[in-house]
C-alpha cells in the first residue's frame, strides 16, 4: 500500500494539546497487517522541534489513549519516520529513531492492532504555527531502508545550531577563552554561615555522625551534614563533560569534525549504545571547546572551573550521574547510584525482575559490594537504588498480569499459582467463582493469560496482593543487601518517574530518604502526595528542569517557559517550594549543560542546562541560583516563606 499524502482531518485547533496542530488519521495503516509502517514528513515554515504523538485508541472512548508513541522532529529538514507495530505489545519504552530523528517513547499499556479504533498522528510544535505534509507512506512486512538525508549545515564547529542567533553564541576561540578563564577566580560559598559541606550552621540539628543521615524536628524532616548541621541538598545532574552528541549517520549535518586520528581533538569520539542497544557513534563539542581554551590540561582545568562554578552560586551538590573524579575533590558533597540494580536473565515486564527466583536474591547481594569502595566517605550524601523503573511508566499496572500474560515458567509464577492453590484450597471451581473465569485446572495459569485482574472484584483483589508482594522483594532485598555493604550511607529510593499507582510506596521502610523525579511548575503536590500515602521519610526530588527557545536550541524540555529570565524565575520558586515543605530536603537540577541540538544519544534535544554547550553560564539562571541561595536555609527551617513569581509557561516541546 502506498499514497502520496494522507487525509488531513483538522488544523490549527483541536483539544488534545493547546497551541497549532496539524492531526492525520493514521487509523486503517495501523490496523494493517503490515508491520512496518514509513513515511516522510516535509516541514513547512517550522521553527522549533515538531512533537509527535500517535494516538491509539481503543473502544468508543476517545478522551484517554491506549498507547501514544510520541517522538520528535527536527524542524529543518526531512524526516523519514518509521514505525514498528511491534512496539504495540508495550514491552519497549523506548524503541530505536531513525537517524536524523528525535527520541521515541511508548507511553501506556499494551494494545492489538484489531483494537484499534482510531490512530490520530498530532504534531504540535509548542505553541508556533508551522505546516507540514506526509508524503511516501509505505507499509512493508520488511524492514525497509532508509532514503537519503537532506544536504545541510546544521552545526557549527562549537555544536551549537547554525539556523539561529542568539545574544551568547559562540563565534570565535578567543570570546570562548574569554568566557571560560579562571584567572583571578577563587571558589568560595556566597554565604559565611555555612558549613564546609553546604550546611546551615545556623541551624545545628544534633552532634555530627561524621556521614550525611536524616533528622525530624518538630515536624520537620531535615538532612544533616557529617558535623550535624541542617543541609539541604541543591545541585545539578550529569556534571560531567559528555560525550553523548549523536552524530551516527548525520555527520554531514556539521560543520565540522576532526578525523579521528588528529591529535587532541580526534580523541574526543566515543562508541555507545542507543536505549535499544543499537550502536552509535557520538562526538564531544564541550571536550572540544575546552580543548581549545586549556590545550591538554583540559580535563583538570574544567574540574577546577566547575566545582569553583558551582560553589560560587550556591550549590552544595554534585547530582546522579556526575564525574566521580569530581568525589576525590572533596569540594562538595554528591549523591550517586547503584551501579547495576539486580535483573534476572528472564525478565517479568520491561525491566521488573523475576523477584521470586534465587538468581534475583543472588544478583542482588553482587550488585551491592560496589558500594564497598565508598562506605567510608564522607562526603557523600547517599545513593539512589536506581532511575525511572521502566515498568512502573505504565499508570495502574498490576504485575502480576504481567506475570500470568508472560509465557515464561518464572519463579514468580510458580508462587503465584501456590498461592492461588492455598488460597482457594485446591479447587478451580472456587477460583472459577470468585474470578468469573473458566479453568479447567490450575494448571491453565501457566498459558499466557491477559488482564486477569479485569475479570472481576476479587481477582483484582488477589493480584494486586501478589503485586504488592512482588514489589516489596523488588525492593527490600537489594536494600537490605546494600545496607549490609554500607551502613553508614543513606539510602535514597527508587528516583519514581512518577508514582503512576500508590503501590510503588512499598517498601519505603527500607528507604533514608524517597525520591521522585518531578517536572512541574511547584512540586508541593508530589511531595504531598507521597506523605499522604503514609510514606514518613524525607522527600528528595532527582530531577526537575525548565527550558526555553531563545538560546539556539529548538525544543523546551518537560516543562517550558518564555526565555532565560523566566527560567531562572522558575527555578529558584521550585526550589524554595521544595525547602518550604515539611518533607522537602533537596532537589537537584537536570541538568549541568545543555543536550546537543541535534539530540544525545537518545535523541533529546533540550534547552534545560545551567550551562551551554561551551561551558558558559546563562547568566539570568545563574543570577537566580546565587539569590536564592540566600534565602535557602530560612524557607527550609520554615522561618520564612518561599519566593513566588508568576511565570508563564509555553507548551513543552518534549519527547
Amino acid at each position: 500500500m502506498q499514497q502520496e499524502a494522507i487525509k488531513v482531518l483538522k488544523t490549527n485547533s483541536g483539544p488534545v494539546q493547546a497551541g497549532p496542530e496539524v492531526v492525520f488519521d493514521l487509523t486503517d495503516v495501523m490496523r494493517d497487517a503490515a508491520r512496518y509502517l514509513s513515511y516522510d514528513f516535509i516541514p513547512e515554515a517550522a521553527e522549533n522541534s515538531l512533537v509527535c504523538n500517535l494516538f491509539l485508541f481503543s473502544g468508543t472512548d476517545l478522551k484517554e489513549p491506549t498507547m501514544t508513541i510520541r517522538f520528535g522532529m527536527l524542524p529543518y529538514v526531512k524526516s523519514w519516520i518509521l514505525l514498528d507495530k511491534n512496539w504495540l505489545n508495550g514491552e519497549i519504552l523506548f524503541p530505536d529513531a531513525p537517524k536524523g530523528v528525535l527520541k521515541f517513547v511508548c507511553h501506556g499499556s499494551r494494545i492489538e492492532r484489531s483494537e484499534i479504533t482510531q490512530a490520530q498522528l498530532v504534531i504540535t510544535s509548542g505553541g508556533s504555527s508551522f505546516s507540514g505534509r506526509i508524503e511516501n507512506l509505505c507499509l512493508t512486512a520488511d524492514k525497509p531502508a532508509q532514503p537519503p538525508l537532506d544536504d545541510v549545515i546544521l552545526t557549527d564547529a562549537f555544536g551549537q545550531n547554525t539556523q539561529k542567533d542568539w545574544p551568547e553564541k559562540v563565534t570565535d576561540s578567543a570570546q570562548l577563552q574569554a568566557s571560560l578563564s579562571l584567572e583571578g577566580k577563587t571558589a568560595s560559598w556566597p554565604q559565611d554561615s555555612w558549613s564546609r559541606y553546604g550546611g546551615d550552621q545556623q541551624e545545628k540539628l544534633a552532634a555530627g555522625t561524621g556521614f550525611f543521615t536524616k533528622y525530624k524536628q518538630a515536624g520537620r524532616w531535615y538532612l544533616a551534614d557529617p558535623e550535624g548541621n541542617a543541609f539541604f541538598s541543591i545541585g545539578p545532574d550529569c556534571v560531567n563533560v559528555g560525550s553523548d552528541c549523536k552524530i551516527s549517520g548525520i555527520e554531514k549535518w556539521c560543520e565540522w569534525l576532526p578525523a579521528p586520528d588528529e591529535a587532541g581533538f580526534g580523541e574526543f569520539y566515543m562508541a555507545g549504545r542507543t536505549p535499544e542497544g543499537t550502536p552509535i557513534t557520538a562526538y564531544s563539542f564541550m571536550k572540544a571547546n575546552l580543548y581549545r581554551v586549556y590545550g591538554e590540561q583540559w580535563e583538570e582545568k574544567w574540574q577546577e572551573l566547575i566545582l569553583h562554578q558551582l560553589q560560587s552560586l550556591g550549590m552544595n551538590t554534585i547530582g546522579n550521574w556526575s564525574d566521580p573524579a569530581l568525589f576525590a575533590k572533596q569540594r562538595l558533597p554528591y549523591v550517586t547510584s547503584l551501579p547495576e540494580f539486580p535483573s534476572t536473565a528472564q525478565m517479568i515486564f520491561r525491566d521488573f525482575p523475576d523477584v521470586f527466583s534465587e538468581e534475583y536474591a543472588e544478583n542482588a547481594e553482587r550488585c551491592a559490594q560496589a558500594l564497598a569502595v565508598t562506605k567510608d566517605d564522607p562526603w557523600m550524601i547517599g545513593y539512589f537504588l536506581r532511575n525511572e523503573p521502566a515498568w512502573a511508566f505504565v499508570d495502574d499496572l498490576v504485575i502480576a498480569d504481567e506475570v500470568l500474560f508472560n509465557p515464561a515458567a518464572t519463579a514468580s509464577k510458580q508462587v503465584l499459582i501456590e498461592r492461588l492453590q492455598e488460597q482457594y484450597h485446591g479447587e478451580i471451581s472456587a477460583l472459577n467463582t470468585a474470578w468469573q473465569t473458566a479453568f479447567a485446572d490450575f494448571t491453565e495459569l501457566r498459558k499466557p493469560q491477559r488482564n486477569l485482574s479485569q475479570k472481576s472484584p476479587q481477582a483484582q483483589v488477589d493480584l494486586k496482593a501478589f503485586s504488592v508482594e512482588m514489589i516489596r522483594r523488588y525492593v527490600s532485598l537489594p536494600a537490605q543487601a546494600c545496607r549490609k555493604v554500607d551502613p553508614n550511607h543513606m539510602i535514597l529510593g527508587m528516583r519514581w518517574a512518577w508514582i503512576s499507582d500508590a503501590d510503588l510506596i512499598t517498601g519505603w521502610e527500607n528507604f533514608d530518604v524517597f525520591s521522585i523525579n518531578c517536572y512541574a511548575i511547584d512540586p508541593t503536590a508530589q511531595i504531598q502526595q507521597v506523605a499522604d500515602l503514609g510514606v514518613d521519610l524525607p522527600v528528595m526530588i532527582g530531577e526537575f528542569h525548565f527550558g526555553a527557545l531563545d538560546a539556539g536550541l529548538t525544543a523546551t524540555g518537560l516543562e517550558g517557559v518564555k526565555d532565560q529570565a523566566d527560567r531562572g524565575a522558575a527555578y529558584r520558586q521550585y526550589v524554595e517550594k521544595t525547602a518550604a515543605h515539611p518533607n522537602g530536603v533537596g532537589c537537584h537540577y537536570f541538568q549541568c549543560y545543555d543536550q546537543f541540538h541535534l539530540g544525545r544519544f537518545d535523541g533529546e534535544n533540550y534547552n534545560i542546562g545551567i550551562f551551554d554547550i561551551c561551558g558558559q553560564p546563562y547568566e539570568a539562571m545563574a543570577a537566580a541560583i546565587k539569590a536564592g541561595s540566600h534565602t535557602l536555609y530560612p524557607v527550609n527551617a520554615g522561618r520564612s516563606a518561599p519566593f513566588e513569581a508568576t511565570i508563564p509557561t509555553i507548551p513543552m516541546i518534549a519527547y
